[in-house]
């Protein structure tokens, strides 16, 4: 077969390259575990039931959730930076 395939990247170019993680986490027990809604459809169930299994089985003191406005969209700069402040783990993930 003769010609040529494209092929795309599907990461997006960002303007905060990760970091290295400042610690890792040997246990959960009284950490503040975050998430980042990307506004898909029923991530916010499944956000809602790991942060009761989170706190139930693991002690995580607290869950913060906060919500991008679009699933395309990435997460405002102020979110980011609240969530870097107050939580030990940030998770974020899709739903549909």
């Amino acid at each position: 077969m003769t010609g040529s395939q494209l092929v795309y990247d599907p990461t997006a170019p960002t303007l905060n390259p990760p970091r290295s993680l400042r610690r890792s986490l040997d246990d959960l027990r009284g950490k503040v575990v975050g998430f980042i809604d990307n506004a898909k459809p029923n991530f916010h169930y499944l956000v809602d039931d790991l942060g009761d299994l989170l706190r139930e089985r693991y002690g995580v003191s607290s869950v913060i959730k906060r919500g991008k406005r679009g699933p395309s969209m990435p997460a405002d700069t102020a979110m980011i930076k609240e969530l870097a402040e107050q939580c030990d783990l940030v998770i974020t993930g899709s739903g549909d």
